[in-house]
């Protein structure tokens, strides 16, 4: 194990933060199955998160906004470090921060589901997660919304929809959203994520029901590929914002 991932610390990335903010919406990347190697600010995993913070502020302009960082880039089996890390941030947070809102992808998607049940947790929105076949079910909190792209090759839609579908059996309301013709990346038809992220959290904000019991097929937008969008919002974002004091 490097120094530097066995010195780091979990933490949130402050991005945007409302003074008397009692909501928080925080965002969590993806990974690897296995590294103990540090999580670098520049990776592609958490570059990928930053457009949703303009459309997690559209959403809940009054909210809070954070980027969840791990100490360790892989959720390297039983110890589910990516859960342990989102646990530990979410009992840390300040009083004042009273409802979590999650956003998980890939791995991020898998830890977000993981510790869905945290008291704070008032909403919970997948996308493409991994969700291995056996999964443990959790009785998670708020509005639950899985979204997947249909041509995914690195996590499975499949084993999304099992997923919700024996979370329902369980009598947690899911919204499953299959998002058709994009992949892991979510850049094909960026708008249509950006656009699940904000409607996600203004439903979860105003106490709205989003659950359903069918598979919904988010409709192509009017582009059919805005990869070159995507990656454009991704850097505006990323030049627009910057780290605010942290919660620890």
């Amino acid at each position: 194990m490097s120094t530097a991932a066995a010195t780091a610390f979990p933490r949130i990335d402050l991005l945007v933060a409302p003074r008397d903010a009692t909501e928080l919406v925080l965002l969590a990347h993806g990974g690897q199955e296995t590294s103990v190697d540090p999580a670098g600010a520049w990776r592609g995993a958490i570059l990928r998160m930053w457009s949703f913070v303009p459309a997690a502020r559209a959403g809940a302009p009054k909210a809070a906004i954070g980027l969840m960082r791990y100490r360790y880039r892989g959720w390297n089996g039983d110890a589910a470090d990516p859960v342990a890390d989102l646990r530990m941030v979410l009992d840390q947070l300040p009083s004042r921060i009273t409802r979590v809102l999650l956003i998980g992808h890939s791995l991020g998607g898998r830890a977000v589901v993981a510790a869905g049940n945290h008291p704070l947790v008032a909403g919970v929105l997948a996308l493409a997660p991994w969700l291995p076949g056996g999964e443990p079910l959790v009785a998670l909190r708020g509005p639950v919304v899985f979204a997947h792209g249909t041509d995914d090759r690195i996590t499975s839609p499949a084993q999304t929809a099992a997923y919700a579908k024996r979370l329902r059996a369980s009598g947690v309301p899911v919204a499953l959203f299959a998002v058709d013709g994009d992949n892991h990346t979510m850049l094909k038809r960026s708008p249509d994520w950006n656009a699940l992220v904000r409607d996600f959290t203004a439903g979860a904000t105003a106490g709205l029901s989003l659950e359903t019991d069918r598979i919904d097929r988010l409709p192509h937008s009017k582009h059919p590929d805005s990869t070159r969008r995507g990656v454009l919002d991704i850097a505006k974002a990323r030049l627009r914002y910057r780290s605010r004091p942290r919660f620890s």
